[in-house]
This record gives structure tokens, sequence and C-alpha cells, in this order.
């Protein structure tokens, strides 16, 4: 038995996991590479795997982040037929997100194949999609539902389990046993963990046995603000913002942050710390994925359902619009001064919100709200590194909007919310660190053995295979 570690080992994107056990072949995740210019070629090489896809008996997937996610309709292109088990919510997210996934890399290609035309030149190096939108629909029917809690056995000798994760509507913790009697292993892969006491979703369910662990450390060298402080940070940008009679532009990831930031401000009109708002969300994806929350309201905490009934009650006080229709984004951009902008992609790497960006980013009245993680070569990390002059769509754009960052609002747990959760473990035999960039993750590994003293705790490294 082995576990080969192809993504998401020394970065925090292309999460996927190969374990063998027997006769017995699986991935845990299938995610996208995303940020900087191997992007593309990473993702290309990613399922050249020591194995024949046709031979992978199945897939678990801890959540619908794309770089959880987003490779698994190319698995499927290039062979996979087996089924694949995540919980039921994020399946009804991946039925947005993977065709979406497609639809922009099939644009992408199609702006590339017109800009070269412009300039008198061929198709050569225009940079393919790496999978269709109908090839994405395709692969949907391969999502099986499993219920948190529920014990399944895709194949005999092996039995999962998903747990609340707390990150993401879906998001699972996953137990997998693998081989019987002594020679068993029970393996836990963290996924991406919540905060926990953050508003939307309950907390990170606790796990007390592993003898192999995979756990994230997206921020295992750093500590979140606190949520007062974050609402602090908030309320700033949007008096300095209005004072200055500019916009207001927040990066969101569709799923999560969206609903957070909207839950975060609707909090802030109801104390009375924000004056009545008109909140613009220009994202289609953004807009399905905020109805399928609505659809799962059981999975939210009790204190984010009082608050939708409130904001529902009271429209007057804030009010979202949601955008869909292309014409409408575009007469946002004709808006000047008063209006807040929440757009996809979160890391501004792709979607409506480059748009926004190219026609505030210029202007020194308007404010850029950076609420999440922004990977290593992505736009929105550009931004947060200070850069004082940015290309969007080939064209040169100066930063002399605000730049405003803040970090309570993070989907993943902080170095100490993850110490917390490992803290319920009865000492693993084995503990490898993943989804994390070099430093976070060997700064984790240093927290964990000198908080724990537990027997083997190591980074993990890309494309190693390791005994389990």
């Amino acid at each position: 038995m082995r576990i080969g570690f192809l993504g998401a080992a020394g970065e925090v994107t292309g999460s996927c996991y190969l374990v063998e056990t027997g006769g017995c072949r699986f991935l845990v995740d299938c995610g996208m590479f995303q940020g900087g210019r191997e992007a593309y070629r990473k993702n290309v090489d990613a399922l050249d795997l020591p194995v024949d896809l046709r031979d992978i008996d199945f897939v678990l997937l801890t959540h619908a982040h794309i770089d959880h996610s987003g490779l698994l309709p190319r698995l499927a292109l290039l062979g996979f037929r087996g089924p694949i088990y995540t919980t039921a919510a994020t399946i009804d997210l991946l039925a947005v997100l993977l065709p979406d996934s497609a639809h922009i890399q099939e644009k992408e290609a199609e702006w590339q194949l017109r800009h070269r035309h412009r300039r008198g030149k061929g198709p050569a190096g225009v940079v393919p999609p790496l999978y269709t939108v109908a090839q994405a629909q395709s692969c949907l029917r391969l999502l099986q539902p499993v219920a948190y809690g529920e014990t399944v056995a895709p194949v005999a000798g092996v039995r999962c389990r998903f747990n609340d994760a707390g990150h993401i509507l879906g998001s699972a913790i996953v137990e997998v046993w693998v081989g019987e009697g002594r020679a068993g292993r029970k393996v836990v892969f963290s996924g991406d963990l919540g905060m926990p006491g953050r508003p939307v979703l309950q907390d990170p369910t606790p796990i007390a046995e592993a003898d192999v662990l995979l756990v994230e450390s997206t921020y295992g060298n750093r500590l979140h603000r606190s949520l007062a402080e974050t609402e602090d940070e908030i309320v700033e940008a949007f008096r300095r913002t209005r004072r200055d009679q500019g916009n207001l532009v927040i990066p969101a990831f569709a799923v999560g942050r969206t609903q957070e930031i909207l839950y975060v401000l609707a909090d802030l009109v109801r104390r009375g710390r924000l004056a009545p708002l008109k909140v613009y969300v220009d994202s289609p994806m953004a807009d399905a994925a905020t109805r399928i929350t609505y659809q799962h309201k059981a999975l939210l905490d009790a204190e984010t359902r009082d608050l939708m009934d409130w904001q529902a009650a009271h429209p007057d006080r804030m009010a979202v619009e949601f955008v869909a229709d292309v014409d409408a984004s575009k007469a946002l951009n004709d808006v000047r001064h008063g209006a807040v902008i929440v757009s996809a992609s979160g890391m501004c790497d792709a979607g409506r919100i480059k748009y926004h960006l190219r026609e505030n980013l210029s202007r020194p009245e308007c404010g850029i709200l950076i609420t999440g993680f922004q990977a290593a070569g992505t736009l929105g990390r550009r931004l947060v590194d200070g850069a004082r002059l940015v290309r969007l769509f080939g064209e040169p754009v100066p930063v002399r909007a605000a730049i405003y960052t803040v970090g309570g609002l993070s989907a993943h747990a902080d170095r100490d919310a993850l110490l917390a959760w490992l803290g319920h473990f009865r000492k693993p035999p084995r503990t490898y660190v993943v989804h994390g960039e070099p430093a976070a993750a060997e700064a984790f590994v240093e927290a964990v053995a000198g908080r724990y003293g537990w027997p083997e705790v190591r980074a993990a490294r890309p494309k190693k295979f390791v005994p389990l």
C-alpha cells in the first residue's frame, strides 16, 4: 500500500492524491493548478500517472473548489469511468463550477485566437481548453452523493466516511479505511478546513484516530485577524471609498466567499455600522451558488439562518442585485462612484472581475477589497504584494486605487485553528503536511512537532510516493 502526492505538495493548488492498496487504486481530489505561467503545462501533465486512468477504481472528492475538482472532466476525457463520491451539496455546486471552468477556458482560447488574428498571426500558439463545456457536463454523470457521517464501501477492503470540514458548502474531511486486520490502515484527508467560530457554516468535525494523516497548511505560518478587527477594516474601506466618491470592488470566490461577504455586510448594516447598502454581485456562478446555499440551509449555522430571515424582511436596508446579463455587467463600468461590486474570480485571474479591475484600478478614489488567499503567480497576489502596474487583457494598467487586504474572512483555518483541530487526534504515527506554499508547510511541520511531539511529521514532496 502506498500514497502519492500528485499535487498540492509545496503549493496550494492542484490537490490530488493517488492511493494504491492491493488491487485497488483511487484518487482523493483531482484539482486544477492555478496561477503562474506554468499552470497550463502542469495541468496538461497532471494526469500522466504511473497507472492507466482506466484502472482507477473511484475518486473521493473533498469539495467543489476548482483547485480540488477542476481536472475531473479531463480525468474522464482521458479514460476514467468510475464513480466520484462526494456530498450532495458539492454535486450541486459542481454542476455550476465545472461547466463554468470549461466556458472560461473556451473563451480564453477564443480571445487568444482573435488577438493573434488582429496581429496577422495564425492559430499556432493558442492555448486549447483542457476540456469543453460538453465534456464537463458529461463528467457530472459520474458523481455519487454521500451524506455527512455515512460510511460507504466503494470496493471490497475500502471504507470511507465524509465529515463536515466547515470550509465551503458541502466540504468534507474524508476518513478512509484500507485493508483488513493488522495490515489495515486508516488514512484521514483533512481537505481544506474552515475557521471555527466564523459565520455561515458549522465548525470542522473533530477526528480522533488515524494511522496516516494528511493535513492542509494554507495558513500554517499565520494567524488571521479577529472577526471584530476584520469588520473594522471593512467599515474603514467603505468609509474612505464613500468619502472619495469612488467604487469599492471586491474580488471574491463565487462559492463560499461571496456568501460570507454578503453575510458580513448584512450584519454590519443590521447593527448600524454601515449605512443601507446596494450590492451588485456580478457573477452568474455566485448567483447560482447562493441559490444552492439556500437549498442547503440545514448545513448553515443558526446565526446565518437568522440573518437570512432578517435580510429578507428588510430589503430596503440590504439590497443585493445579482448581475447575470452581460450588458448589465458592462453597464456597471459606467458607474463612476458609489458602486459596491462583488465579482469573481477570487484571485482576479479570470472572469468578470478583470473588467471591473480594468475600469477601477487606475482611479485613486476607488478601493479594491481583497478578502481571500491569493496564490503565488495570480493577479490578486501581485496586487497584495504592492504592484504599481499590472496587465489586463494584454494592456498595462497602473494601480492607483487603494488596496485593502482583510484576513479575517478566510475560508481556511489559520495556524492555531489547525493545531486545535489536530489536538483531537491521539498521536497519529505519520502526518504529512500538504496544501501549503513551502514556507507555510515547513513552519507548520515545526509547529505540530513542537506542540504535540508526534513521531513523524513532514511536508509532502511533489510527485513522491510513500508507503501506508
